[in-house]
């Protein structure tokens, strides 16, 4: 049975990796595991050790800390309307859209940015 904190850290590793366009070929290949583990880890159906844990922190450039990121308001079950989903960033379509999105020059980023607040206000 896989436990909500082992799910949730999988899924940080998950969208770590997706926002940075690694295969999770390549992120075993850089821990030393086999990608199947990764599969297995991102899942939550197997655990990761805290040693194993800190390389793929090394290897996805970021902090031990982010895989615990937003597990407090998972598990309080935030209710509010206007929050975004717990899950939103584990979804592939808005992590390409925020590539996209950061793809974008800044001056018409800004735009689109302001474009699609004003768009949210009225729906």
């Amino acid at each position: 049975m896989t436990h909500h904190v082992d799910v949730h850290v999988g899924k940080r590793v998950r969208h770590r990796r997706w926002l940075i366009g690694m295969t999770q070929q390549q992120l075993a290949q850089q821990v030393g595991i086999k990608f199947q583990q990764i599969q297995k880890y991102e899942t939550g159906a197997n655990r990761v050790s805290a040693s194993r844990l800190w390389d793929i922190a090394e290897a996805l450039d970021v902090p031990v800390s982010f895989f615990f990121e937003g597990l407090e308001d998972e598990t309080k079950g935030n209710n509010d309307k206007k929050s975004v989903p717990a899950d939103l960033m584990g979804d592939k379509e808005a992590l390409d859209l925020v590539r996209s999105y950061y793809a974008i020059p800044e001056n018409q980023r800004r735009r689109l940015f302001e474009l699609a607040r004003v768009l949210s206000e009225v729906a």
